[in-house]
């Protein structure tokens, strides 16, 4: 997984709350292999028609908007079912994070699974960044994971990140990276257990 550091990128308003899973990927496009990328298929229904036709009017469909990889949207994005392909269907079209004022528990987790970055902001602070003019004169937003702040222009606000989540995505690690940096934590651990317990020990048979 690739470490989330800083990034500096375009930024895609969407003003929305309460987009969901089954909005960020509609069910029936999950019985495509993952190997044809989900991209195409993020937020389906809301940036095309019934004839497939791209709505103009949505934020994504905006040439201007086009390569960004951030999304400041509003809150409780993610939530419904668990399904982590809505996650899939954000890091195929090149989303690296999304910043909002609550997500779904699920979705976040999966998102940190998969390297992209929950940014939780104040309602005040969301505010602020849909609103602001530098945003929508495509003026590149910068994410700094390590002070937790977001700045554009002279806007600057900070974000809340569990911490086990910022040492994963800094780190670019996966869960199994995660528990072997702790495999000294562990040894000592079993060691010690071992002294109390000395009964818990696994019998070896005599041949």
């Amino acid at each position: 997984m690739r470490p989330f550091i800083t990034l500096t990128a375009l930024a895609c308003r969407l003003p929305i709350a309460g987009i969901d899973t089954d909005q960020l990927i509609p069910a029936r496009f999950m019985r495509r292999p993952r190997s044809e990328g989900y991209g195409n298929f993020l937020l389906h229904d809301l940036r095309f028609d019934a004839d497939g036709r791209a709505r103009p009017d949505f934020p994504l469909n905006d040439p201007d908007n086009a390569g960004c990889e951030i999304i400041v949207a509003g809150r409780n994005f993610g939530g419904g079912s668990s399904r982590e392909a809505a996650v899939y269907a954000l890091a195929d079209y090149g989303i690296r994070a999304v910043i909002a004022p609550s997500f779904g528990d699920i979705f976040a987790s999966n998102a940190v699974k998969n390297g992209v970055l929950v940014a939780e902001v104040s309602e005040a602070d969301s505010h602020l960044l849909l609103e602001a003019e530098d945003l929508a004169g495509q003026r590149p937003l910068t994410i700094d994971l390590a002070t937790q702040t977001i700045a554009v222009g002279n806007v600057v606000v900070s974000f809340a990140i569990d911490p086990v989540w910022k040492k994963q995505l800094i780190n670019g690690w996966d869960d199994i990276d995660m528990t072997r940096s702790e495999s000294a934590r562990i040894a000592r651990f079993m060691e010690a257990d071992e002294r109390r317990r000395p009964w818990m020990r696994p019998v070896v048979p005599h041949s």
